[in-house]
């Protein structure tokens, strides 16, 4: 397996980025599809459509690649469900869902979180006046997964309610195998829509690209929408997700060292006597006193870079990064000046 290149500049722990790099293999596939450039990629995206489909065990016709999950956000909202009722999510949660439906006029409704968790008896409770709902699972800033209880809650509230569910699995390589996944539901007639990206576990969050896998009538009206951005997925990205997919052994590899680190990461906080969440994806959130004035101080006198998770709606939280181990002991020297714990 290929080390990540050294990183130079500040240390960047603020956008859960894949510290252990991306595969050889898509590398080389990006450099090799750089050779005919001037020729438009396939607007069908039928290379990945194919290698996606064939590795989840989907028809092809329940997939659509996109230029990263973002992209499948901002169409799901335009496309998806009843118009007339406004989109629903949790609050304290990646903002991309709020921002697509109101800047499209659907406006949104968000259900407070239950401590850290999805409060999905309460989501599924507000579907049926909802048009389009959307949950991030596992949960960004807080890391934290639905349990199969639950999952099995939202999607036959989803069926009774003819709601689209949308979740979003950007992390989701990450979690613990068992951990519930939209896939598994595909066959229960509820109106489902899976997004997921190769921007965290398989390092290609330079080349933007993403997929969604679903009901088949749901991503017909994205295939549909996306008419109006035939080119959005460039054939860098489309050589090297299908590169990507090929080569399960870095996949394996970089989410071992994941969880590896993780679990370091989290003993070293708790040893210093500070607190964290429990996290299956490839990031941490640490509690401190003030999340925005620690954001900015470790940028500006650390040059370090962390998220405050205020900035989702869960202030007083940090999402970290699983950078490197020094990055991370760096973090945690510049926590106890700044944030002393006691």
């Amino acid at each position: 397996m290929t080390i990540a290149a050294p990183r130079t500049g500040p240390a960047r722990l603020h956008l859960s980025e894949n510290a252990h790099g991306a595969s050889p293999l898509a590398l080389l596939a990006a450099r090799a599809a750089l050779d005919p450039v001037a020729v438009y990629p396939d607007p069908a995206r039928s290379a990945p459509v194919r290698a996606i489909a064939e590795r989840l065990g989907v028809g092809e016709h329940q997939v659509a690649v996109a230029n990263g999950s973002d992209e499948l956000v901002l169409l799901s909202a335009l496309a998806l469900g009843d118009r007339d009722r406004p989109g629903l999510t949790t609050a304290g949660t990646f903002p991309g869902y709020r921002v697509c439906l109101e800047a499209v006029g659907r406006g949104c409704e968000e259900i407070p979180l239950d401590g850290v968790q999805v409060d999905a008896g309460a989501v599924a409770a507000a579907m049926d006046r909802a048009g389009i709902v959307y949950i991030c699972h596992p949960h960004n800033p807080t890391g934290a997964v639905l349990d199969r209880d639950r999952m099995d809650l939202l999607v036959e509230r989803a069926a009774v309610t003819g709601t689209p569910l949308v979740v979003d699995e950007a992390y989701l390589e990450f979690a613990p195998a068992g951990t519930p996944q939209l896939r598994d539901y595909l066959g229960s007639g509820a109106p489902l829509l899976s997004l997921r990206t190769f921007s965290k576990a398989y390092g290609l969050a330079a080349l933007r690209i993403g997929y969604a896998v679903g009901s088949p009538e749901l991503v017909a009206r994205l295939r549909e929408v996306q008419g109006t951005m035939p080119f959005s997925a460039n054939a860098v990205a489309q050589a090297a997700a299908v590169a990507a997919l090929a080569d399960r052994g870095h996949l394996d590899e970089v989410c071992r060292r994941n969880a590896l680190r993780r679990a370091w990461f989290r003993g070293e906080l708790e040893r210093r006597g500070r607190r964290s969440l429990p996290s299956a994806t490839n990031f941490v959130a640490v509690p401190v006193s003030d999340s925005a004035g620690a954001e900015r101080l470790l940028a500006q006198d650390h040059d370090i870079l962390v998220r405050d998770a205020g900035r989702f709606g869960c202030a007083g939280y940090l999402r970290v990064s699983l950078g490197s181990a020094e990055e991370l002991v760096r973090l945690m020297d510049a926590l106890d000046l700044i944030d002393p714990v006691g």
